[in-house]
């Protein structure tokens, strides 16, 4: 029987124990003034950036545990672009090499693959800038000459384009999503050209018999394709950015793309794909698994979509663990991309993909931004395996690339 007197000599101790609690257990709740708290006006959204109370445990991960390929980066693109067709084979160059291989050693990134290489004599600059002055450390990947697409013998003239890549040093061939939601009969004008045109298939056998995989992406996250209104998770994005929107007009669904993808993948077993950012239906893993089920010519990236794989944590985990062996990594990761602070090339940017995939952490930020830039929500941890970790870091893309594991 518990008496009075036990009873208050058991509520001392316990008023005790929590004086003696570190006062900064609770410096997270200090936020905020009493002039703040005594306003009365409206707040608008672009202002809201809440604190999070929430206190749990914060690893930082400085480098990532073994060597890293990204094989999804953007360190040149086209000199010359109109209604998201690219026209010029010159290039801009958005990083020296130099300034790229501080971070990448700082992070261990072994070498990364700069997808928007270009072609032709563009190309040929690319590669000697970066490839041929840094051997193992830059990886060039060729794109389509749309320029030329109206010539009646296109289809050989872009396999000849490919052949000259590939002796110019390409390792592979990148797909924007130019191809399916910008490209069109006049290149800028009339009807689009679907994903799975004819046209192209001459193009995706080159590719297979130089043993050169295509980097492809396809569609954008699904809120892109509904109404920019209240109900749109990506409201702020896509109100930051309203030529990201690809609802109404003769935009094809996501459901239409990817259905072309897949007949392509289907046309062209030989053909080595990697689908980006996580197979284009990072919001629907279940959908994505079918898909590598179906087909053995496709594996996935996991760039600029960290913020859906992290706020879907067992999901991504059973996802990761059941095809370890076909997920490449990649951030998309654009030098002084301040605009998009998901793909800015930076120390930070690394570390929260390392944070994402080495740790078990809960609940925070998927990119470097004061606010979130694709939608309010943080991410969690999967805490992936070293075995894992190796492959995913380095091993498969390496396989890919016909590099030495």
């Amino acid at each position: 029987m518990i008496t009075r007197r036990r009873w208050l000599c058991g509520m001392g101790m316990m008023a005790g124990a929590a004086a003696a609690q570190p006062r900064d257990v609770f410096a997270a709740a200090q936020g905020g003034t009493s002039e703040d708290a005594s306003e009365s006006r409206p707040l608008s959204l672009a202002e809201f950036e809440p604190r999070s109370m929430l206190q749990v445990k914060e690893s930082h991960v400085d480098r990532a545990r073994f060597p890293v390929i990204d094989f999804h980066t953007h360190v040149t693109r086209s000199a010359k672009s109109k209604n998201g067709v690219e026209l010029a084979a010159e290039r801009r160059f958005l990083g020296t090499p130099e300034s790229l291989l501080t971070i990448m050693d700082r992070k261990n990134i072994h070498a990364m693959v700069n997808l928007t290489g270009g072609y032709d004599q563009g190309l040929a600059s690319v590669v000697e800038k970066y490839d041929r002055a840094f051997p193992g450390r830059f990886i060039t990947f060729t794109e389509p000459c749309y320029e030329r697409w109206k010539e009646p013998n296109y289809p050989q003239l872009q396999v000849e384009a490919i052949e000259r890549a590939h002796q110019q040093g390409a390792r592979g061939l990148k797909i924007l999503k130019t191809l399916g939601l910008y490209l069109r009969e006049d290149i800028t004008t009339g009807k689009l050209v679907p994903v799975d045109d004819r046209r192209f298939d001459p193009m995706w056998d080159c590719c297979a018999q130089l043993n050169m995989p295509v980097a492809i992406h396809v569609a954008d996250p699904l809120a892109f394709f509904t109404a920019t209104d209240r109900f749109n998770e990506r409201y702020e994005e896509l109100n930051n950015h309203p030529d990201w929107s690809f609802y109404g007009g003769d935009f094809p669904s996501v459901a239409e793309l990817l259905q072309a993808r897949n007949r392509i993948l289907a046309r062209h077993p030989r053909t080595q794909f990697v689908v980006l950012h996580a197979g284009n239906c990072a919001e629907n893993l279940a959908d994505v698994a079918q898909s590598l089920d179906r087909f053995p010519n496709m594996s996935v990236d996991i760039a600029a979509r960290i913020g859906e794989l992290g706020r879907q944590p067992r999901t991504a985990r059973t996802f990761f663990d059941k095809y370890q062996d076909r997920i490449v990594f990649g951030t998309d990761a654009t030098p002084h991309g301040d605009e998009v602070p998901q793909q800015n090339f930076n120390d930070r940017l690394y570390e929260i993909y390392y944070r994402f995939l080495e740790t078990d952490d809960e609940y925070f930020d998927y990119a470097p931004a004061t606010i979130p830039p694709q939608g309010r929500w943080r991410i969690y941890g999967i805490d992936l395996s070293e075995t894992i970790l190796r492959k995913v870091y380095f091993e498969n893309a390496a396989r890919r690339l016909g590099l030495p594991v």
